[in-house]
Formats: C-alpha cells, sequence, structure tokens
C-alpha cells in the first residue's frame, strides 16, 4: 500500500463525503478507491469512515487522522511549491472552473499562452457559469463573477467589470428607449437565470435601489441573451465585457448610461481547509498580472 496515496484520497473522501465522488475525481473505479482506505484502516489498526446505506461519517479516529493528514500533505505540498518556485518550475495538473463567455474571450487565449510557456503544466478546465463545488469535484480553483463572495472563501481577486445596459437600435426604434430605471418594467427585459431575473439594480438619488422587470426569454448564457438583444428581441443587463464588440460595431447601443450599475468581482476561488499548490498559485499569478494589463476590463488586480 502507498501510504501517501491512501491519505490523500483519504482525504479527499473526507471532504468531498462520498467515494463515488472521488472515484470519478480520480477517474477509478468505485471498488479501487473502497479497498484503497480499507488498506489504511488495516494498517492503523481503526476504523476511520462510518459507512451506512445512506451517508459517510468520520469516526472520532477518522476525525483526529484527518487533521494530520492535512498538516502532512500541506508540508510536503508547501516543501515542493518552495523547490519549485527555486528552479522557477511549477508542473503538474490544475483543475479549473470557468465561466463560460468571459472565460472564451479573456481567459482562453491566457491559459493558451500559458500552457506554452509552462509545457510540464496539464489544464482541465470546466467552462461553466454553474457554480461548482470545489472540494467535491475535486477542484483546485474556480473563477466566478459576481457583485460579492462570501467571507468563508478563499479569494483572490483579478479585476473588475461593470454592468451595462444594451438594446438593438431596431428594439429602441419599435418600443422607444427607456430613459428611467422605472420605465424597464413596459419593455421585454432578457432574463439571465443564474441570478436574480425579476429586478436588475442602479443607482438611483444615492443609493442602489432594486427595479423590477420581465420578458419572455430567460436563458443560462450570456451569449444567448446578447444574440436575442442584437435580434430585437428585448433589453439585458450584461457585464461589459459581453457587449462591447456588439456596441462598437453599431448593433447594440448603451442605454441608461447615467445610472451607476454594480460593480462585478472577477476573483480566484480556492477550496477552503486546503493548501494552495505553487502551480495553481503560480497560474493565478499570472491571471492577475494579465488581466490587469488588458484593455477590455477595468483593471483592479488585487492580491488577497
Amino acid at each position: 500500500m502507498d501510504r501517501f496515496s491512501a491519505m490523500q484520497t483519504f482525504v479527499r473522501i473526507a471532504e468531498a463525503g462520498s467515494f463515488t465522488a472521488v472515484a470519478d475525481q480520480l477517474n477509478v473505479a468505485r471498488s479501487a478507491v473502497t479497498r484503497q482506505i480499507a488498506a489504511l484502516e488495516e494498517h492503523l489498526g481503526v476504523k476511520l469512515i462510518a459507512r451506512s446505506t445512506r451517508r459517510l461519517s468520520l469516526t472520532a479516529e477518522g476525525t483526529a487522522f484527518l487533521a494530520a493528514c492535512r498538516d502532512i500533505l500541506d508540508r510536503v505540498e508547501e516543501a515542493e511549491g518552495e523547490l519549485a518556485g527555486r528552479r522557477g518550475a511549477s508542473g503538474g495538473l490544475i483543475r479549473a472552473s470557468v465561466p463560460m463567455s468571459f472565460g472564451l474571450r479573456h481567459l482562453m487565449p491566457l491559459i493558451a499562452d500559458y500552457g506554452k510557456r509552462h509545457p510540464d503544466i496539464r489544464l482541465e478546465l470546466d467552462f461553466s457559469d454553474r457554480r461548482a463545488d470545489l472540494i467535491e469535484e475535486g477542484l483546485d480553483m474556480a473563477i466566478r463573477i459576481a457583485p460579492e463572495l462570501p467571507d468563508t472563501q478563499i479569494v483572490r481577486r483579478l479585476t473588475t467589470c461593470r454592468l451595462q445596459v444594451v438594446a438593438s437600435p431596431d428594439y429602441l426604434r419599435r418600443h422607444g428607449e427607456p430613459t428611467h430605471p422605472s420605465e424597464l418594467a413596459r419593455h421585454e427585459c432578457l432574463a439571465y437565470s443564474l441570478v436574480d431575473r425579476s429586478s436588475w439594480r442602479f443607482k438611483v438619488d444615492g443609493e442602489f435601489r432594486a427595479f423590477e422587470v420581465s420578458g419572455r426569454i430567460t436563458a443560462n448564457s450570456g451569449d444567448a441573451l446578447q444574440e436575442a438583444a442584437i435580434r430585437g428581441m428585448g433589453i439585458v443587463y450584461q457585464p461589459d465585457f459581453l457587449g462591447s464588440a456588439a456596441v462598437a460595431e453599431g448593433r447594440l447601443k448603451v442605454i441608461l448610461s447615467n445610472y451607476e450599475m454594480p460593480q462585478l468581482l472577477v476573483c480566484a476561488v480556492f477550496p477552503g481547509n486546503r493548501f494552495v499548490p505553487q502551480r495553481v498559485r503560480a497560474f493565478v499569478d499570472f491571471l492577475a498580472d494579465a488581466l490587469g494589463r488588458d484593455t477590455g476590463v477595468d483593471r483592479r488586480p488585487d492580491p488577497v
């Protein structure tokens, strides 16, 4: 039995709460994971995990062993990271969740450039706007875009972007251009389903207020909503990085620009209670530096 590998697997199971999830992460059969933990328990002479048909929980011995394993694994990661930093190396696998539209427009060119510079790095990317569970899915990091993130998450702010309201010239000719956020209630508003779809926020009289909106089209893709807006289907409230090209080409027009909208943070988020490996830190450093020089986003990198 490889005790170091077994410890890594045990920590993964304790964090994910599932043998099956860890087997999927490692791309092995569930039985292989079960045998590895059984061998570890036999070696230690204690039961680490109490199994039932419905759920999994750690025994008292398992809880104590988990803390020790995390400490040992973090120390090993840290030692390897220091050596890698000294020799300029940061190889290995990085598994990351990346937002779809921002990822394709701004991150993928940077990621490809990083891959060329570091041929010893392997990248496994999940392009999706859903909020992936980093621990359960065995991810090293995620890029998140939101007005704010919980204090409980370990984050590094990379940059910021702004929201804007846009519609096609054709739609505005047919339906008129709103001059105040309250007028949006009379328009077809294209809603992003992964946030509050019933209201949009604007600063009016010195404070942010929510204004009710409604419409016939709701989608979980900013690109899909923008395409609907270009085709005259309604008004969309979206990050400026989505519509900048269409606005420059005259296919969309920015409206209600006199009213401030919330700023969005673009952050790297890491799993809690886990040492961040050198290869991941180096990758995030690169993204923060590159996004700070990218003229397509609001450049405010902020190490945390």
